[in-house]
């Protein structure tokens, strides 16, 4: 490690604290009015919605079922409008490609820089080759910037398993000698309270004095050299800035179900970042890696509190990207998303398991936010923020009482039994009101990905890296077909998880699975016999009161009595790969990948070998 420059930084109170209102030169104009426009089209929509919804229920007098469906109604509807209007302006923003903020521009020459960089890699046991195979393409890139003398890596180990840390020693010093004269840099750290923030927190403690800004990557982190210069430049021009990320984009995925997601990501995540950004302005969220951090700002105001309060809410702040974010911007400081830049990449879950036992964990830490949502000076919009990560778990269980209040009502009015649907029943008060809220509501709720395949058809570079037209909607079809079907797992175990960690149980903390997903028929059965069974269950129990009703139901009864065949399906490399040779899910990284990625692809294949060829190496703990 480099000689110490310590920096001394606070636990911020959440009890005490105002909103410095100092100005912000480069927050963008017109912000009063573009939160109006999202706030108003959110509002108007949902109350023309639940006016219909209450009509419906207003013939007699609303009964305790009715008015817990009007309650459950509104939320969720204004969840799915918010959504819908935000899209709705980044797809304008796409259309009109607009130029990028804090004078980002990525045709521009490459600028030069003055202050140095902390490039910050947190690593908890995690394979240490392909770790810094990825840290090598990185290396290599900003090299062929000729800007690399900006930039030190440090690599900061909260590994507990001992035979990963050999590893990581010996792939380190290999890194060394790579690039012996570049500044790299590595750390083990003896104690690992507060996980990754508290990992972070103790380098900004005692090196952070040297370095005006650091960026923090993940282990499945990638970014080119030019991203990383124009991202330290920005920072450089403008001094009220603390934090600016761009967006990441899901690469390298082979089963069908991680194929998915980086189609998804790459279709639709353009419109939904553009939306964001246009209007959170200065007051963007913070999504944990590949985000340039200015030092002094993030000392000053984001070291974390430990929390007070019952379980799940006490304790070291997990989800803790969302809370710096806020207490950065209640000091003063400006944080900004520029989804021009591109250049930046993730790995996402090869499986839908592996992405359940991810949302367990987030689960957990973004319920805890609600401890801090009642934090003194912090603003609105950061406050909404905290509102939106709580809110991405609720919705689950209030999806599944919306459901079951909906057919609790007829069936208390007893209608199903005589092969009369849900449907049918509300449709007999009202067919007009009734379908035109179902419309609305499926209109606004698939509106945002209507809204992707458009941009990307108006952009020759995306469409044809997504295949082209017809590949890329029948790309867009399959994926919401069993995004459908894999929905009521989700919401089946994402309302367990929030049951789990209301009453205490805690989700732990390993490493990420980042391999091709394999699961054995044991592996499925152990995890989705229960939601097997439900399902079981729920259609025999319809069949009992109406055989219409398992028609309406059978999205729900296939998703969860079929959950392991089709997540054994989705998590299928073979038929992923068959899908890639057919042009489907493509896009324009898989289709003309930028050299970090074939690079970082090249080493992490060698080190394969070579582990292959050596003694058998320890697994994860």
């Amino acid at each position: 490690m480099p000689e110490a420059s310590p920096l001394q930084m606070p636990v911020q109170s959440l009890h005490e604290g105002r909103l410095a209102r100092r100005p912000l030169p480069s927050a963008p104009r017109g912000m009063a009015w573009r939160r109006a426009f999202i706030v108003t089209m959110s509002a108007i929509l949902t109350l023309f919605a639940t006016y219909q919804i209450w009509w419906l229920l207003r013939i007699g007098d609303i009964d305790l079922l009715e008015g817990l469906l009007l309650l459950v109604f509104v939320p969720l509807f204004a969840w799915i409008v918010q959504s819908f209007a935000s899209s709705l302006a980044g797809f304008a923003l796409v259309l009109m490609r607009r130029p990028a903020r804090l004078g980002i521009d990525p045709a521009a020459p490459l600028p030069a820089l003055r202050e140095r960089t902390a490039l910050l890699m947190p690593t908890y046991n995690e394979d240490p080759e392909r770790l810094f195979a990825g840290l090598q393409a990185i290396q290599e890139s900003l090299e062929a910037t000729g800007r690399s003398g900006h930039f030190d890596l440090f690599v900061l180990s909260d590994t507990r398993d001992e035979a990963i840390h050999r590893r990581e020693v010996l792939a380190f010093e290999r890194l060394r000698s790579t690039f012996p004269q570049a500044r790299l840099y590595y750390r083990r750290r003896e104690d690992n309270r507060e996980r990754k923030a508290g990992n972070i927190a103790d380098w900004v403690r005692r090196w952070g004095g040297a370095y005006p800004q650091f960026l923090i990557l993940d282990a499945d982190s990638l970014m080119t050299g030019d991203t990383l210069v124009r991202l330290a430049a920005a920072m450089e021009g403008n001094d009220d800035v603390a934090l600016v990320q761009t967006l990441p984009v899901i690469v390298n995925g082979s089963t069908v179900f991680a194929r998915m997601q980086q189609f998804s990501g790459r279709m639709y995540g353009p419109v939904i970042a553009h939306g964001v950004a246009w209007w959170h302005g200065a007051e963007s969220n913070y999504w944990g890696h590949n985000a340039l951090i200015r030092t002094a700002a993030f000392a000053a105001h984001g070291g974390l509190p430990e929390l007070q309060g019952t379980t799940p809410f006490r304790g070291a702040v997990l989800s803790h990207d969302f809370v710096e974010a806020a207490l950065i911007r209640r000091g003063g400081w400006a944080l900004h998303m520029v989804p021009t830049l591109e250049g930046s990449y993730e790995e996402g879950p090869p499986t839908l398991t592996d992405m359940l036992v991810r949302d367990r964990r987030w689960c957990q830490g973004n319920l805890q936010h609600g401890g801090v949502l009642p934090a003194r000076g912090l603003h609105w919009v950061s406050r909404w923020h905290l509102l939106i990560g709580i809110g991405h778990y609720l919705t689950a269980p209030l999806w599944a009482m919306l459901v079951l209040i909906g057919l609790a009502i007829p069936l208390q009015h007893g209608v199903l039994g005589d092969g009369v649907s849900p449907a049918q029943y509300w449709m007999a008060i009202d067919d007009g009101r009734f379908l035109g809220v179902f419309v609305l509501t499926m209109a606004l709720l698939f509106a945002p990905k209507v809204f992707g395949y458009i941009a990307t058809l108006a952009d020759p570079r995306m469409r044809h890296g997504s295949g082209g037209a017809v590949r890329g909607f029948v790309s867009l079809l399959i994926e919401n077909v069993f995004a459908a079907l894999m929905a009521p797992v989700t919401m089946y175990v994402q309302s367990r998880g929030v049951a789990e960690v209301l009453a205490g149980r805690d989700s732990g903390w390993d490493a990420q699975r980042r391999d091709d997903g394999r699961q054995t028929w044991g592996d499925l059965w152990r995890n989705y016999y229960g939601t097997t069974a439900l399902g079981l269950v729920m259609g025999v129990g319809a069949w009992w009161l109406s055989p219409v009703l398992v028609l309406w139901m059978s999205p729900m009864i296939i998703g969860l009595a079929g959950s392991i065949p089709i997540v054994r399906f989705t998590s299928s490399r073979t038929i992923g790969m068959a899908m890639r040779r057919a042009g489907l899910f493509a896009t324009p990284e898989e289709q003309s990948p930028p050299e970090v990625l074939v690079r970082a692809a090249a080493l992490r294949a060698e080190a394969q070998t070579q582990a292959t060829a050596g003694a058998p190496r320890a697994t994860h703990a």
